[in-house]
């Protein structure tokens, strides 16, 4: 019957949010998740802001836990692939909805694909605010190296410049946070600010997005870690 089809889907969601939500949202081990960053920020925005999101993990983690109360508040290229996103459409949301919070989920990666933006933030003055989730990796690609390659990471381990810096010589707030006890207070004072700011979080470099369907696999294959 329906209501029996319903109870299974119920069951599988507690073992969902027992096996990966509980532990993406409220993590108690060493380094920072990505989705603790969003849930955070839920909590000072209360889903009024536009989140846009870049490509990558932090794209499905942004997708998936990201709470809104209006419409026209997720900003994504989807499927699309377009690393560098992010960061030029959260200019144009921000000059379309002046009023309301515009923040930029990106990751280390594409966030250098676009960095040259910044100096349209600089020319325009638009507050836009950047939360640039740094693993270090280009994640999405480490992932699929770690559980299928057996750790063999060729071409994903990035090395970044000072991001911190550079969006100060544009004349951007800008701090970074390692510590899970200054998370929050980094989130408030972003979001306090009436300009623009930069974030700089470090994320624990194998922080993995699940649940995940293998390549060629079926649902009933799908992987919880």
């Amino acid at each position: 019957s329906h209501k029996n089809w319903l109870n299974e889907f119920h069951k599988l969601l507690q073992i969902e949010k027992d096996e990966v939500i509980n532990n993406q949202l409220n993590p108690t081990k060493p380094g920072l998740t990505m989705g603790e960053v969003l849930n955070l920020i839920n909590n000072e925005t209360k889903g009024n802001a536009v989140i846009v999101s870049d490509v990558g993990q932090h794209q499905m983690f942004a997708c998936r836990y990201a709470n809104f109360i209006k419409t026209r508040s997720s900003v994504t290229s989807g499927g699309l692939g377009t690393m560098g996103f992010a960061l030029p459409a959260a200019i144009g949301a921000k000059m379309g909805v002046p009023n309301r919070e515009v923040i930029a989920i990106i990751g280390d990666g594409g966030f250098q694909m676009t960095i040259q933006e910044l100096g349209t933030i600089l020319q325009t003055e638009v507050a836009v605010k950047i939360v640039v989730l740094n693993n270090s990796f280009l994640g999405m690609v480490r992932q699929w190296q770690e559980l299928f390659f057996d750790k063999r990471y060729a071409s994903t381990v990035m090395k970044n410049p000072n991001f911190v810096k550079i969006a100060e010589g544009y004349g951007i707030e800008a701090q970074s946070v390692s510590q899970r006890a200054d998370l929050t207070t980094a989130i408030k004072t972003m979001l306090a600010s009436k300009k623009a700011y930069f974030l700089e979080v470090m994320i624990a470099q194998e922080d993995n997005v699940f649940p995940m369907i293998p390549t060629g696999a079926s649902v009933s294959d799908i992987r919880l870690s």
